[in-house]
């Protein structure tokens, strides 16, 4: 493996493991990258930078070099082209897995998504084999795509029945 950047020498603000956690992965562009490649099946910068949430390139390579840093994105030569780079989770990147599932259920039940109804509900009610999925695909670096891109909402807002939220 390629290391992505040295570890960082940020000092924690306090000993809460939220703050903690948000140190490393909290802002939404680490989070973006940390999902294209665990549920997308994006490897490279240029993957990265044309996924649809128009980051800035500067920000990208920072992002990159930050989830390095903590130990969560390990870069490694193409096996195809030792030229090119390719971004991967670390153990410590793909066990974020339940936590991104739990986002975007939690989103869809609460936010107005690009995600249909019943595609939130199967990944509601099959957390275990989505999760399974995730994890298989990260250790055979199988690159398919778990979920698809979701396109943004145009419309109003709209209340669910019995407080479930929008979608």
């Amino acid at each position: 493996m390629v290391p992505v950047a040295a570890k960082s020498n940020a000092k924690q603000r306090s000993g809460c493991p939220i703050s903690i956690s948000l140190d490393l992965f909290g802002d939404r562009w680490s989070l973006l990258i940390i999902r294209d490649l665990m549920v997308r099946g994006l490897r490279t910068f240029s993957e990265f930078q044309h996924a649809g949430e128009k980051i800035a390139t500067n920000v990208l390579a920072d992002r990159l070099r930050q989830l390095g840093a903590a130990g969560l994105i390990a870069a490694e030569r193409a096996a195809e082209d030792g030229r090119r780079i390719h971004y991967r989770l670390t153990p410590k990147g793909i066990a974020l897995a339940p936590v991104l599932l739990e986002l975007f259920i939690w989103a869809a039940h609460h936010e107005q998504t690009g995600a249909p109804c019943a595609f939130v509900e199967q990944m509601e009610r099959d957390r275990e084999a989505i999760l399974a999925e995730t994890y298989r695909r990260w250790e055979q670096r199988d690159p398919t795509p778990l979920i698809p891109p979701f396109k943004p909402q145009t419309k109003s807002p709209a209340k669910s029945p019995k407080g479930k939220g929008k979608r």
